[in-house]
């Protein structure tokens, strides 16, 4: 991974982003990373990436495929708008283990390095993304360019957490294809 590029921190997970304001009375709009979104507050206290504050959330329901939420302090539109982008973390050791070997937490993934099948660097993992057909891996590559491959068996058939790094398979029929010794995979 090139130097300035950080992984997130394994000892804090981002559960989910407060996206702005709802109303006049300090209701809050929130992405929730959470498997189920209304789990966002079932693990325990939220808090930023340091860990320094901490924003107890009470749900309030759903609006837009998003959480409205009431955070304490928070009682005005102003006060909403000023946590528009903050993210809302917990301690991993509070979440549950992951039990299925085809199941990880993003964070995990995030910064691993990524090899064809002969071994050979393609890259590292700088993000996952879901566009709604699934899990999508963006992969930066030595020269910078930036690809995105599904989170598959079939184009990521391994995964080694331990030695930090997944194999990835790019398609034939991909634009990152190698054809005739040009181009390829970043």
């Amino acid at each position: 991974m090139p130097d300035g590029v950080m992984m997130q921190s394994t000892d804090k997970l981002v559960m989910g982003v407060i996206t702005g304001a709802h109303g006049v009375r300090g209701l809050v709009r929130v992405k929730s990373f959470a498997e189920d979104p209304a789990d966002l507050t079932a693990y325990g206290a939220l808090t930023d990436r340091t860990g320094t504050r901490t924003f107890d959330l009470t749900l309030k329901g759903t609006v837009k495929g998003q959480l409205l939420a009431a955070v304490d302090g928070c009682a005005d539109r102003n006060a909403a708008d000023a946590l528009r982008g903050q993210e809302l973390c917990i301690d991993r050791t509070l979440l549950p283990a992951v039990e299925d070997e085809d199941e990880f937490y993003h964070a995990d993934l995030i910064g691993l390095s990524a090899v064809d099948g002969d071994g050979q660097d393609l890259g590292y993992i700088r993000a996952i993304f879901d566009f709604g057909s699934g899990d999508m891996l963006e992969l930066v590559g030595g020269d910078g360019r930036v690809s995105l491959v599904p989170f598959t068996r079939d184009v990521v058939p391994e995964i080694d957490l331990d030695a930090g790094r997944l194999t990835v398979l790019v398609p034939a029929d991909s634009p990152d294809a190698v054809e005739d010794g040009e181009g390829g995979a970043p």
